[in-house]
């Protein structure tokens, strides 16, 4: 059954949408389009896509996904995540936008083949409830693409990661926390990580807090 939504799914963030509708297109042409790509390639079926934002990956996806269901809590992003839905059905790739929460998906139980998480997992409230959830709603044997920044590999980036976590970095960029671990996240849920590549983006300039990145895929037991 679907989970009882939310009073009300939004999650108003007009700052800091502003601010990432922005910068999200600026690092397109820097590598991220190809991340998406490179993110999005091996899907079939159906696909819920957990915090969709303004949409960007709706252009990348393959012929072989069915469907596409787009959640997104904050307004302004998901009305530009509509918009792109709307262009990418019309290209023949039928996408839906949605409002609500990662942590209270409003999708039926096992009714998709795949999920994909994209640099969303480090900003939600209660990321091993968004977790389940995503294993709630994906049929047996479903997987999970995510590309996200996630905890450094390295001592002394990590020892960072956490002071500006518990200081002014969730504040200034919408409640990301840069030091998850979202692939220990995927496996305390169940999940089976069946790859994972690390690196560093961009990968030039200053290493920052949210330099680290995983991209990979995750597999629910059948």
């Amino acid at each position: 059954m679907a989970r009882t939504a939310d009073a009300s799914p939004d999650l108003p963030r007009p700052l800091f949408s502003r601010f990432y509708a922005r910068a999200s297109e600026r690092i397109e042409p820097a590598g991220m389009a190809d991340l998406r790509r490179e993110l999005l390639a091996p899907l079939r079926g159906r696909v819920v896509e957990v915090g969709c934002g303004n949409g960007l990956n709706f252009a990348h996806y393959p012929a072989a996904v069915t469907e596409v269901v787009g959640v997104e809590p904050e307004p302004r992003l998901r009305e530009a995540g509509t918009r792109r839905a709307q262009e990418a059905t019309a290209a023949g790739r039928p996408v839906t936008v949605v409002p609500g929460r990662a942590e209270s998906l409003p999708l039926p139980d096992a009714s998709m083949d795949a999920a994909v998480v994209c640099l969303v997992l480090c900003s939600v409230a209660d990321p091993q409830a968004a977790v389940a959830e995503v294993a709630r709603v994906l049929r047996p044997g479903g997987t999970v693409r995510f590309l996200e920044h996630t905890v450094a590999e390295e001592p002394g980036l990590r020892r960072v990661q956490r002071v500006v976590d518990a200081t002014v970095w969730p504040l200034l960029v919408g409640g990301c926390h840069t030091s998850r671990d979202q692939v220990a996240e995927l496996r305390a849920a169940g999940f089976e990580v069946t790859g994972t590549r690390r690196f560093r983006f961009p990968e030039t300039g200053p290493t920052m807090p949210a330099s680290p990145h995983v991209l990979g895929e995750a597999r629910l037991p059948a």
